[in-house]
């Protein structure tokens, strides 16, 4: 089984992201780095069917074997020239039997966003679903495959 600082390391660094998340297609760091930090700078590259996009996002929790955060507050198609409130992506870890769990929460950081836009906006964005129910179907996905690659290394 793996503890969770094993399961952090890998989920904190967000040029691998891509590898569990049905969205995100990884990510580039300007900043060199050995690991997250609080403040920490990076753009994601996002698809979803043959819509891309690109987000800014800055770290702003990074407590090794603990919790991993970040907040997007831009958002493009080539680059993320939109700025405002976006999200925000949280990750804890807690050890249990032996193992590691992960609790992945997303928050709706749009409230300057007028409600009708965001309404409409969500609808044609997921396919129909609102963002929240959305969101907890890829939370879902993503930690399934996380736990399925964690599980699939020596």
């Amino acid at each position: 089984m793996t503890d969770p600082p094993s399961v952090y390391r890998p989920l904190s660094d967000p040029t691998l992201m891509g590898r569990w998340s049905p969205e995100n297609r990884g990510a580039k760091v300007a900043q060199e780095r050995e690991s997250s930090y609080v403040g920490m700078e990076f753009e994601g590259f996002n698809k979803r069917g043959a819509a891309r996009w690109v987000t800014r996002c800055v770290v702003i929790a990074a407590d090794p074997g603990q919790r991993f955060a970040f907040r997007v507050d831009a958002i493009g198609v080539r680059r993320p020239w939109l700025r405002g409130g976006i999200a925000t992506w949280d990750y804890r870890f807690a050890p249990e039997n032996g193992g590691t769990r992960v609790t992945e929460t997303w928050h709706d950081d749009r409230e300057r966003w007028p409600d009708a836009v965001v309404q409409v906006f969500d609808r044609v964005a997921t396919g129909g679903d609102t963002f929240v129910e959305f969101q907890r179907k890829n939370i879902h996905r993503t930690l399934r495959n996380l736990e399925q690659q964690l599980e699939s290394m020596p």
